[in-house]
Order: C-alpha cells, then sequence, then structure tokens
C-alpha cells in the first residue's frame, strides 16, 4: 500500500485553517464555500496507484479508509485547536489547574473531537474507493450524519457549518425546515462541487469550476437582500450585571450586599429617556453567589419585581434537600427563577444540559487533575423539564448558556409552547478570545429556526435582542454594568423544524449507512472474484 501523498497532508491542513476562519472572530464567512474542498481533494488523491502506468501523467487515487480517517483526523484536531482554543485559557484562568493541566485538557479535547473529521475521512475514502463520483455526490450528506453524530454522541454541536450563513437571511430561513442541518448540506454541495472542479480533466475543470463559484456567488449574494423588519409590542429590561469571575472567599457581606443595591438600582432605574414599563426583566446567569434559599436574594427579587410591576427572571443556583441524609442528597442545579409582579416566586427553571468540565467532571476517576475546575464552578445536578415557565400572558422558553448551541434541545420549548425565548449566559469564563462571538451567532440561529424572538442577556455581553430572522435588533457594549431596554414580541405559530426536529439530519444518516453498506459489499465482491 502507497504512502499517503505529501500534497494531501498539506491539502488537510490548509482546509482546516479555512474552517477556523470562517467562525468569528475572523468571521471569513464567504470562504466557507471552499473550506472544505481541501479536504475533499486530499481524500481523492491522496496515494500512488499500486499498478504501475505505462500511459499519461500519473493519477493519484483515493486514500484507503484508514488513511482517509488520518487525513480526517489531521484537519479536525487543528480545526477544534484554532476553534476552540479559549478552552486553554478557561481552564487555566478559571479552572484551578496548572497550565500543563490545561493544556493536556485542551490536547485531549481535540483529540477526542477531531474524532469525528476522521469518521467523514473514512467514509468518504471508502466510497471513493468504490466510485468518486459517488463519493462527491455523498460527501455532503455524510458530513450532515456526522455532524448530526457530533450532537447526539458527544454532546458538543459547536460551530456546526450552517452557522456560518446566519446573516444570510434569505437562505438561513432554510433552517426553518431543516434546522441549521440543511444549511450545512447546502454549503458543503458547493464545497463538493468545488472539490469536482479540481478532479476532472483540465479541460472540464474551468466550466465545473465556474458553475460551483456562480453558486457560491448566487447563494452569498443574498445576504445583501433586505429583510422585513418584526413588529414589537413588549419591552424587557435585559440587566448586565458584569460581575467579575471571584473566588468564593471574596464574596464578603459588605460586597454581596453592595453588589445586589447596585443591581437592583439599575433594574428599577430605567436609562434616561426610556420610561416604558418592562413586561419583563431578566439577569443573567451569574458568577455571584446567588442562591434560592438566600433570604437577601430573595428579599431583592421580591423587591424588584414588585416595585417595577414586572415579571423578573433571575440566574441563580437552586437547592434541594439542604439537609443531608443518605436517603436525600442535596441537589445543586444552575437555574433561572420567576418572581411574579407580586413578588412571589412561582417557577424555577433547571438547567438540563451541562457543561463538561465546567459544571461537572466526567470520568472522574481518570481525569482527576481537572477536579479543581468543579471546586470554582460547581458540580451541579441535571434538570429534567424544557417546559416554558408561565409569566402571566407570556409563556417564556427560558435556557441557560451552553444550551444554546443545541438546536433539537432548544426547539422542544417552543414545541412546548413557548412564545419568546429567553437565554442567560454567563460569557465571562471565554474573555476577549473568539468563544463569545461564537457562542452568540449559534443562539441567533436558534431564534432563526423557531421563528423567536430571542431575549439575551450575558454576565459580561453580548447582552442583546435577537428577532426572529436571527438579527440583533438591539444590544449593548460588552463588559459594562447597565440595561438594555429590549423590545419583542410573542408568537404562537411554529416552524417545520419547530415541530419535526433533526429529520435530514437522521435522513442524511440512514444514506450515508446504506451507502457504506453497499460500498463494503461491493468491496468484499471485488476481493472474492
Amino acid at each position: 500500500m502507497r504512502a499517503i501523498e505529501s500534497k494531501a497532508w498539506l491539502l488537510a491542513i490548509i482546509s482546516a485553517v479555512l474552517q477556523v476562519v470562517i467562525f468569528p472572530l475572523p468571521n471569513l464567512y464567504v470562504l466557507c464555500w471552499i473550506a472544505v474542498a481541501p479536504l475533499l481533494v486530499a481524500l481523492l488523491r491522496a496515494r500512488r496507484p499500486d499498478t504501475l502506468q505505462l500511459r499519461g501523467p500519473l493519477k493519484l487515487i483515493p486514500a484507503t479508509p484508514a488513511q482517509g480517517f488520518l487525513l480526517g483526523y489531521l484537519c479536525g484536531i487543528l480545526w477544534y485547536a484554532g476553534n476552540c482554543y479559549w478552552v486553554y485559557s478557561t481552564m487555566k484562568q478559571y479552572g484551578g489547574i496548572s497550565a500543563a493541566g490545561a493544556a493536556g485538557l485542551l490536547l485531549l479535547f481535540c483529540l477526542y473531537l477531531g474524532l469525528y473529521h476522521g469518521v467523514f475521512g473514512l467514509i468518504v475514502s471508502l466510497l471513493g474507493n468504490w466510485s468518486e463520483r459517488t463519493a462527491l455526490v455523498l460527501s455532503p450528506v455524510v458530513w450532515v450524519a456526522v455532524e448530526l453524530a457530533r450532537t447526539r454522541i458527544s454532546g458538543f454541536p459547536w460551530d456546526l457549518l450552517g452557522i456560518t450563513q446566519v446573516d444570510n437571511i434569505p437562505l438561513s430561513r432554510l433552517s426553518t425546515v431543516t434546522g441549521v442541518y440543511g444549511l450545512s448540506l447546502e454549503i458543503m454541495i458547493v464545497n463538493a462541487a468545488v472539490a469536482a472542479g479540481f478532479l476532472v480533466h483540465r479541460r472540464r475543470r474551468k466550466p465545473l469550476l465556474l458553475a460551483a463559484f456562480a453558486a457560491a456567488f448566487l447563494l452569498q449574494v443574498a445576504r445583501l437582500m433586505p429583510a422585513p423588519k418584526f413588529l414589537t409590542d413588549r419591552t424587557a429590561l435585559l440587566v448586565q450585571e458584569n460581575i467579575p469571575v471571584l473566588d468564593s472567599t471574596d464574596w464578603t457581606h459588605p460586597f454581596f450586599d453592595d453588589t445586589l443595591a447596585d443591581l437592583s438600582r439599575i433594574s428599577l432605574n430605567q436609562p434616561e429617556g426610556e420610561q416604558q414599563h418592562p413586561d419583563l426583566i431578566v439577569w443573567p446567569e451569574s458568577p455571584a453567589p446567588f442562591y434560592t434559599g438566600d433570604p437577601l436574594f430573595r428579599a431583592g427579587l421580591t423587591h424588584i419585581a414588585s416595585s417595577a410591576h414586572a415579571w423578573v427572571v433571575a440566574g441563580s443556583v437552586g437547592i434541594e434537600n439542604a439537609r443531608v441524609t443518605p436517603q436525600q442528597p442535596t441537589q445543586i442545579f444552575n437555574s433561572a427563577v420567576l418572581v411574579s409582579p407580586k413578588g412571589e416566586w412561582v417557577g424555577r427553571y433547571d438547567k438540563v444540559h451541562l457543561v463538561p468540565f465546567g459544571e461537572y467532571v466526567p470520568f472522574k476517576d481518570w481525569l482527576s487533575f481537572a477536579g479543581g475546575l468543579t471546586k470554582e464552578v460547581g458540580d451541579f445536578s441535571r434538570g429534567h423539564s424544557r417546559a416554558p415557565l408561565p409569566a402571566g400572558n407570556e409563556r417564556l422558553g427560558v435556557f441557560i448558556c451552553y444550551e444554546s448551541i443545541f438546536p433539537d434541545e432548544v426547539r422542544q420549548f417552543a414545541k412546548n409552547g413557548a412564545q419568546v425565548f429567553v437565554n442567560i449566559s454567563n460569557d465571562g469564563w471565554y474573555g476577549d478570545s473568539g468563544a463569545y462571538a461564537q457562542h452568540l451567532e449559534q443562539a441567533r440561529m436558534r431564534a432563526v429556526e423557531n421563528a423567536r424572538w430571542i431575549l439575551r442577556t450575558t454576565n459580561t455581553g453580548v447582552t442583546a435582542a435577537i428577532d426572529p430572522a436571527g438579527r440583533i435588533a438591539q444590544s449593548a457594549p460588552r463588559k459594562i454594568r447597565t440595561v438594555l431596554q429590549a423590545d419583542y414580541a410573542l408568537n404562537d405559530a411554529s416552524t417545520f423544524y419547530t415541530r419535526h426536529g433533526d429529520w435530514l439530519g437522521y435522513l442524511c444518516a440512514i444514506i450515508s449507512v446504506g451507502a457504506i453498506a453497499v460500498a463494503l459489499t461491493r468491496a468484499k465482491g471485488r476481493r472474492i472474484a
């Protein structure tokens, strides 16, 4: 078996770099149409043939499945390292672990999640050894199936390819039917066409590439088309707390009292010239020790709700079974509480999808070096319900931080009757890295998929009102303590995606499995013959 050509390794690296820069902060989204094409060319032109060619120039052939896995794996490791580099600084600065431990955790993170790119490379190479044309035609389908696996198996669908087109309003509306996976499929179809242009004979290359780039241009230029504005009839005050991430020993009683008093003050005093009565006041997920059982915290929120005659949603730490017994151990939740205009505590949402290494440590016995992170952040229990919180005549779909990256989980709030989404988050963990902007783009896609307004309030920013087209209608500057008066509206209608979920992802997975079975059967038949 021939070794992988050096050119194929280079193309895999180029593809990884392109896949990094199409997301924030570089945000060179226009390159998404060619970002995966170099990897496809690498997979289908990876090695010299085993038999000697007597005529014509040497033609390289597809990688073996094992070689395809290695090419894809390299691309995936580099993509995660370049896209999620912020994992290192978050772990080191806030996780209470050493620089070496943080680097080791980032490396393990990349080695694990890079496997998905490896699987993509393996499948495309397997199909390519059966039929190059089939491999190119089915590569978009395989990509979407792998994205679905990232979501369902590892639980980290960070920056799915379709997210790059969240600002392309006419195109992004496809996600109301297919979810973000439909956008990924469309982008990959163009990538496959570009790759095909470099795989065909030179005489056919120019027209094929022109057609591929023309399609990319037409799809991308839709971003410039104007979109209608959405009418609003309600107002929310989104409080950006800007509380630093502190050690528990830094939270003295005076500091806690002053912080709570200042947040109460800005929640009740609207910005100058903005005197519209709010229907809702929202505090973000916060690093402050705001416990639902703390009398001071409860009194503060009760005062705000009753004084403003408004509903209040506030990030907090929920406690169950505070008196520890063997039969009923204490449970700690990352929560959002709901307080009525009468000051009554009427509801609570407990975060269902927790952050690994942030809110719990998976495989604790094997990864004991990361335990400092949960010492700083917490070791939370999971919630069990995605039912909306009823706030008078509004039904609020409240989800917390990291949950916004899961398309199917967020759409369940709308399917269960949520008329508006409320996303509370603490993006202060990310600092000035690209993570806060990546996180925001993914939340915006959830608005598009479900045709819902999102009221997004974060500890340090970006705090914003996002309309059902995914546009940022209003936003507050980052890293200041402030309040944003955000206009919004309710919506009872449901999109096709809200009702039917990830049907496209599962269809692509079924097609991929079928194609793999046929390719393996054909390969076995050739060996027998």
